[in-house]
């Protein structure tokens, strides 16, 4: 009985589910390609297998052997301090380790399951308390998103007075590196580079946009605001 209930606390503990992005911070070379945490065609109203096959297997691990092949990194040094120090490392340092962090993060706010799908009440009190209504938030995420020109990500992020805000970044940076434009706490994000999309959108972007919110996982964006605003 003791061993099960050890086996269930460290399944509780190892799920995706659980994770923080403190969690994806945490890794020290060499980095390593975490695993999906739903099947590879588990989001049918978001992408399609194939998407995801290529996205995760190839993109994302191009990144992670890139990275591993700097090896005048720091000893010791994680991918959170990479991106908050990251102006100190050349240009395919910040490429790789900013695609590592994002799509690792990225893997995490999606779901399959319609519970964590559905945003709390916590969730839309805040969210409306910032941008006065759900509608507003979502449109002005995906005005973001779509506008981005060129490759990169639409972010939203607790900033630097505690409130919520949506920013884009260029190629793989994201709001954490010490260069970003605009600074803040990563709680959700959307990869809107051609890859994470194309096969199956094709030029259309804004239908790629509007059907994230179908996968987000509201759960771990909730997480991830609590935990940036109760430092």
């Amino acid at each position: 009985m003791k061993k099960l209930l050890l086996a269930a606390l460290a399944f509780i503990v190892l799920t995706p589910s659980a994770f923080a992005q403190s969690d994806i911070g945490a890794q020290s070379a060499p980095f390593t390609l975490p695993d999906l945490p739903y099947a590879a065609d588990a989001l049918p109203d978001f992408v399609s297998k194939e998407i995801m096959d290529i996205h995760h297997d190839r993109h994302h691990k191009a990144y992670v052997d890139n990275l591993n092949k700097f090896e005048n990194l720091p000893e010791g040094i994680t991918l959170l301090d990479l991106q908050k120090n990251i102006s100190k490392y050349e240009t395919g340092v910040r490429n790789n380790a900013g695609g590592h962090w994002n799509h690792s993060f990225f893997w995490l706010a999606l779901t399959p399951d319609a519970e964590k799908n559905k945003m709390s009440e916590d969730m839309t009190s805040a969210i409306t308390a910032d941008f006065e209504s759900i509608d507003a938030f979502k449109a002005a995420f995906e005005k973001a998103a779509t506008g981005l020109f060129g490759s990169g990500w639409a972010w939203v992020i607790v900033d630097e007075n505690g409130k919520l805000a949506i920013t884009t970044t260029a190629n793989q940076d994201n709001p954490l590196m010490d260069v970003a434009e605009t600074k803040g706490t990563p709680i959700l994000g959307l990869d809107v580079w051609e890859h994470a999309y194309y096969l199956q959108y094709q030029n259309k972007r804004a239908d790629y946009v509007k059907n994230f919110w179908a996968a987000v996982n509201w759960e771990f964006v909730e997480q991830n605001y609590k935990k940036a605003t109760t430092k």
